[in-house]
């Protein structure tokens, strides 16, 4: 186990240098991976001419793009299932639609008992590696072989490989920016902070008269774990951290200490949004959405929600910025420094009755997701697409670059551990931001959980 997940996490860090230092597509050399805007129409319909019809199938689809929540992500997988289904009239696909965590549970209690959906969705590197250790995905190199493997950007794919072989094919790239709404930055004559002193100088600024100042829904945890990793990244540098989440440095690093510390001293000048380590993630975001709060910190496949979803009003939507994380005076991270990495990723089970109507229906979902979720829901894809030739929104294209312009991009801890050590992490996460715990008591936790997942096997 300890061979197979230190050599998964060298490869995935290689391969996002990789995506780092090669760009995003999004430039005129690139070829549009959609099949409306390139040359593959997708799989053929079947001919049935002079022959018996086919079996009928049903594919079932889990996913975690709901209507209200991600309206254009919804519209688009709906659009692609159409399409499908009117090109292969004996197929018919059954959506399960769920929220993030949500889903997370369900897929971990079908998991259990081998009844996962025929298609589903799965993160990168530690989240995907009980389910291939435990055999319950199928291996996708031929798809990938058949002609998808020039589809997609640079060092995307590699983030689901393990021993040689893919597990799943991803759909997503993101970073993580703090999002800000522009209106009260203005009202209150605030502008976007260069370095976490001006960042704090905001934060006492905004609460001073009343305003939240950072929309947090802690009880996901993840969520509070970009702030850390942040924080992590500006006092201890990228380098460090990283070892840290490896084993390779220790979480009592002065730096990592300093960012759990901050973590705490963000929650004493009351940054975030009331009741923040109870609430959802979905609950904080609705008081960012509703003007309430002034600052977000999310990964940028909550992009659309600023951009293309019109369920939101375009005064609001029009009213939204971005900015990367601050330096810390003295610290070592880099302000191009992101947390993010490869999103979402579609798998076929390896036990599903259909498993090859399944693969075709995964590489035709591939094919139309690129272009169409640019446009359609304003999502950074994983697979190449010519951005110059397209009319997207402002604050897409300033993100985009952004992340093409990155010096690196750290993958979110809790995708990148292990199961048992992010679980410890995320337990350990909420308890730093409701002062359960010290710093040290936090950071000794996670050198414990990290070296437990690190003994070699005999």
């Amino acid at each position: 186990m300890y061979k197979k997940r230190r050599t998964l996490i060298l490869l995935l860090s290689l391969c996002l240098m990789l995506l780092v230092a090669v760009g995003c597509a999004g430039g005129k050399n690139n070829t549009a991976a959609d099949g409306n805007g390139g040359n593959d129409p997708g799989p053929a319909p079947v001919n049935n001419e002079g022959g018996s019809q086919p079996e009928e199938v049903t594919i079932t689809f889990m996913h975690l793009w709901p209507e209200g929540i991600s309206a254009g992500q919804n519209r688009i997988v709906n659009q692609i299932i159409s399409e499908y289904e009117s090109l292969n009239p004996h197929v018919t696909i059954k959506p399960d639609v769920l929220e993030n965590e949500q889903y997370k549970n369900k897929l971990k209690i079908l998991s259990t008992s081998n009844e996962l959906p025929d298609v589903g969705v799965t993160w990168a590197a530690g989240f995907l590696a009980p389910y291939v250790e435990g055999e319950l995905f199928t291996p996708l190199d031929d798809l990938l072989d058949s002609g998808l493997r020039d589809k997609f950007v640079a060092g995307t794919t590699e983030a689901y490989a393990i021993d040689g072989k893919t597990y799943a094919l991803p759909l997503e790239f993101n970073i993580a920016p703090i999002y800000y709404n522009k209106a009260i930055f203005e009202q209150y004559e605030l502008e976007v902070p260069k370095t976490y002193a001006e960042f704090k100088q905001i934060v006492e600024t905004l609460t001073s008269n009343g305003i939240a100042p950072i929309a947090l829904g802690n009880k996901d945890r993840w969520t509070g774990s970009l702030w850390y990793m942040y924080l992590a990244d500006r006092y201890a540098g990228q380098e460090t951290l990283a070892k840290a989440i490896l084993g390779e440095a220790s979480f009592m690093d002065e730096g990592l200490l300093q960012a759990a510390r901050e973590v705490q001293a963000l929650v004493d000048s009351e940054a975030f949004v009331r009741g923040f380590n109870g609430l959802s993630n979905e609950e904080a975001k609705s008081e960012f959405l509703n003007s309430t709060a002034a600052m977000y910190l999310m990964g940028s496949w909550d992009l659309p929600n600023f951009t293309t979803n019109t369920d939101i009003p375009q005064e609001f939507r029009d009213s939204v910025g971005f900015f990367k994380f601050p330096v810390v005076e003295g610290g070592k991270g880099d302000i191009d420094s992101w947390v993010g990495g490869p999103g979402v990723g579609l798998f076929v089970a390896e036990n599903s009755p259909v498993k090859e109507e399944a693969k075709k229906f995964v590489q035709f979902f591939i094919e139309k997701w690129g272009e169409q979720s640019v446009t359609g829901a304003g999502v950074i894809p994983a697979t190449k697409v010519d951005t110059s030739s397209l009319d997207l929104p402002q604050l897409y294209l300033d993100l985009f670059n952004e992340m093409n312009n990155a010096s690196s991009i750290t993958l979110f801890a809790d995708v990148q551990m292990d199961p048992a050590a992010a679980e410890v992490h995320l337990t350990q996460i909420q308890a730093l931001f409701g002062k359960a715990v010290t710093p040290e008591e936090f950071s000794a936790a996670h050198d414990e959980a990290v070296q437990i997942e690190e003994v070699p096997e005999e």
